[in-house]
């Protein structure tokens, strides 16, 4: 794994400088390891998501040496508001010791560009507008050797080479799929649209969750979605405000999201300013890809990192926070990885990443993968939002269950249902 450094060389190339790609990048540098991160934009870039950050994504922040006060422009918040069946209740982030007892918001173009800059300050070698195509393979083993790119306005071609390659380009990783892993289409897949409105509510000290959303067509009564709204308050002045829906529903296919999510916002508060007067940028949509949706996480040279990997929650839609842990797991593994001496023992570590992954998120995944079954079904649906949000104690369990917020060892009692369950549950 020694080879002599230049320009095109490195240790280890990681392909995409969003959460997941910076966060690996940055974990690697700061081991000692050359790394080139490749990012095929140039910041600050556009991005889906609805910008909202639990503890856990907060908790990666803070392991990266990220500067999250409010003075460097970090909105804080304390919890969820949940709405829905006629109800509205407010829970606060349990205060746990494995995590913050806060999340945070920050819009996306600015996040991702300072996660990949806290990378570049460790030592990694960032090129903007460098658009990764096919995977260098060696003709013998078929084992990823590095890539071939074309790099700046100029689209120069240039072929990096490294020993390990790091995909982190997202859901549609065409890097991943030019070395033949493809999507599992028995894995929940979800969609992600959102907009920015100028509102009075801009700067809520609460995320905003609405579990009913309602597909309002046609002559027949309204149809209850298996998905959730949000309102996140930016606090400089907009909203974040956007939807995600689950593929389980039988109008997935059918509906139009952006026209699902102007019914909507047009149904609230006036005096909110959810209209389209309001909006400060167009209606833009994302996939989801949840719960291990694509494998393996390692083979022939290649780990798979965040959307990439299919890490998506498939219980609340979260993929920061996974992006960014599966991350900092895959650059431990490259890290060990590359203190071993011969290729065999080499290739014994890095089979360890996807094992590690089922360990650390298999069983919980599974349950994520029934309770989307589940909500799939209109009836139990609504009876879990007209029933459910009259039982605090309930959905206090409910945020650390959807959250995934609860401490490993010495928790509460609802910790230790929920470590259990998930200890219990299949690892697929």
């Amino acid at each position: 794994m020694n080879e002599p450094r230049t320009e095109q060389t490195a240790d280890v190339i990681v392909v995409g400088a969003g959460p997941a790609g910076s966060t690996t990048a940055y974990h690697l540098a700061k081991a000692g390891l050359d790394v080139l991160l490749l990012e095929k934009t140039a910041f600050p870039r556009e991005k889906v998501c609805g910008d909202g950050l639990t503890p856990r994504a907060t908790k990666q922040l803070v392991a990266m040496g990220i500067d999250i006060s409010e003075e460097a422009g970090w909105l804080r918040n304390k919890g969820l508001r949940i709405i829905g069946g006629g109800h509205r209740l407010q829970l606060d982030w349990p205060d746990l010791a494995s995590f913050p007892d806060y999340g945070l918001v920050r819009k996306r173009d600015d996040f991702d560009e300072q996660l990949a800059h806290q990378a570049q300050k460790a030592g990694a070698r960032l090129h903007e507008r460098c658009n990764v195509g096919a995977p260098v393979t060696d003709p013998r083993t078929g084992r990823i050797v590095g890539v071939e790119a074309k790099l700046g306005v100029e689209k120069t071609p240039v072929t990096f080479h490294a020993p390990l390659v790091v995909a982190a380009d997202g859901n549609s990783t065409r890097l991943s799929l030019a070395m033949g892993l493809h999507r599992r289409e028995d894995r929940p897949m979800g969609v992600a649209v959102r907009t920015y409105f100028t509102s009075p509510r801009h700067d809520d000290d609460y995320l905003e969750s609405w579990l009913e959303l309602w597909d309002k067509r046609g002559p027949g009564p309204d149809r209850l979605l298996p998905g959730y709204g949000w309102v996140f308050g930016m606090g400089d002045g907009t909203s974040n405000v956007g939807l995600g829906v689950l593929n389980t529903s039988a109008s997935f296919k059918e509906l139009d999201w952006r026209e699902v999510l102007k019914a909507w916002t047009a149904s609230m508060p006036e005096e909110w300013g959810y209209t389209e007067e309001n909006m400060t940028g167009p209606i833009r949509g994302a996939a989801l890809p949840m719960a291990f949706n694509r494998q393996p996480h390692y083979t022939k040279g290649l780990l798979l990192v965040g959307d990439a990997g299919g890490l998506v929650n498939p219980f609340n839609g979260e993929g920061i926070a996974y992006a960014m842990e599966s991350g900092q797991i895959a650059a431990d593994v490259i890290v060990q990885a590359h203190a071993r001496t011969t290729p065999a023992q080499r290739e014994r570590a890095l089979l360890g990443y996807p094992k590690v992954l089922k360990e650390t998120y298999g069983g919980y995944y599974s349950l994520g993968r029934a309770f989307v079954k589940l909500i799939g079904n209109p009836k139990v649906m609504k009876l879990a939002t007209e029933r459910g949000l009259t039982h605090p104690v309930l959905m206090r369990f409910t945020l650390k269950m959807l959250a995934n917020l609860t401490d490993p060892t010495g928790g509460d009692a609802m910790d230790r249902v929920i470590n259990g369950l998930t200890k219990v549950a299949p690892k697929a």
